[in-house]
């Protein structure tokens, strides 16, 4: 058994290093009629040899289970649940080449709980219409079991949604605002008005604010925290200056360009995520500022990479894992027949607290 599984990673490195290729000749794979034809039985009884062995003779079940090892065959699993009637994949919609590191913990979450309650997780990232369309034609197909989004949007298409095929479905991390759809996020108004008080608390009474895209539905609840923070503190709007960003590094880029041509800049600077600030601090570094010399600098996400920059970036950590986790039990749940009415506070939403990580990017005032 060990010396034929090693035989079979063996024959898979030496595909993906050849192109796609087995060893020798390309050869196509190998078929349930395939494995009948070589052991000489009907393709009903090697379904029987591969599902219900025991209801075979020992001499026939081992005729196939022979022909199947010498084949290489694989049982089609997805098929097999779909003609019992069911199946265990849940697609999950990403958004197309948004802030990755944040999303591949909330991926992790996901696909750790999916996979302890039997089920695979698959993605669909939107993309251009004919990309959304056929994203909206497999959850019609009836060959997935349910839905996550972790996008603020959802595929629609020509006046068709991908919710129009009636799947069961959860939000993660950001709310598509549609009726009924439960969601799992981030306290987003908690978590920037904790950013806003922590550079007040150093000192900082004018703030730059570098957002996320303006209508978007993380940024208008993070805006919503970061002016009653400010109102909080007795600061009025005018102790900001606001520049529309788009979570990634571009948006920090621009940000801290047209935070340079200040005449009188801010001494504090609050990014919409980490992507957004580690960009501005590089961008103000080759400038000749430094952080947090000459100004205060904090993200928010939580991101690996944000205590590995120079300096170490103050941020706001999600718990990022435990969004896609949470949201795949809710589906799960969902998909056993609980009603969301009974498992979900009023409103629809279960709402999970970031924490604030000060570092070396931020420092009282003055020091």
């Amino acid at each position: 058994m060990v010396r034929r599984k090693f035989l079979h990673y063996k024959q898979m490195i030496l595909k993906m290093r050849d192109g796609g290729k087995t060893p020798g000749e390309a050869r196509r794979v190998p078929r349930i009629g395939d494995v009948a034809a070589a052991a000489g039985v009907s393709v009903a009884t090697v379904s029987r040899a591969l599902s219900a062995p025991d209801k075979l003779k020992s001499e026939t079940r081992d005729k196939v289970l022979e022909a199947v090892a010498a084949l290489g065959y694989t049982p089609n699993s997805v098929a097999r649940q779909l003609r019992a009637g069911h199946s265990r994949l849940v697609l999950v919609i990403v958004p197309r080449r948004t802030n990755p590191p944040f999303f591949a913990e909330v991926l992790h979450g996901i696909d750790v709980r999916l996979a302890e309650a039997g089920y695979v997780l698959i993605t669909g990232y939107m993309e251009a219409d004919d990309h959304d369309l056929r994203l909206i034609e497999l959850a019609a197909s009836g060959h997935v079991a349910g839905l996550l989004t972790i996008s603020g949007d959802l595929p629609k298409v020509a006046g068709r949604s991908i919710l129009d095929a009636g799947l069961p479905a959860v939000a993660i991390c950001a709310d598509p605002r549609v009726e009924g759809l439960p969601a799992v996020l981030l306290d987003d108004e908690q978590a920037a008005a904790m950013q806003v008080e922590h550079m007040i608390g150093l000192g900082h009474r004018r703030l730059f604010y570098v957002s996320g895209p303006p209508g978007n539905y993380n940024e208008v609840t993070r805006h919503r925290g970061v002016l009653a923070a400010l109102a909080k503190a007795g600061l009025g709007p005018d102790a900001l200056i606001e520049h529309p960003g788009n979570y990634a590094f571009s948006g920090g880029i621009a940000g801290a360009n047209a935070y340079l041509a200040l005449p009188d800049r801010p001494s504090g600077v609050v990014c919409g995520n980490d992507e957004t600030a580690i960009a501005f601090v590089k961008t103000v570094h080759a400038a000749g500022l430094r952080v947090p010399d000459d100004v205060s600098v904090i993200g928010f996400d939580g991101i690996e990479l944000a205590d590995f920059c120079e300096p170490t970036l103050s941020t706001i950590a999600q718990p990022r894992f435990e969004l896609g986790a949470v949201g795949a039990q809710l589906l799960i749940d969902r998909l056993a027949g609980a009603d969301p009415a009974d498992m979900l506070p009023p409103g629809g939403k279960i709402l999970m607290q970031g924490r604030l990580l000060a570092r070396d990017s931020t420092r009282p005032l003055g020091e």
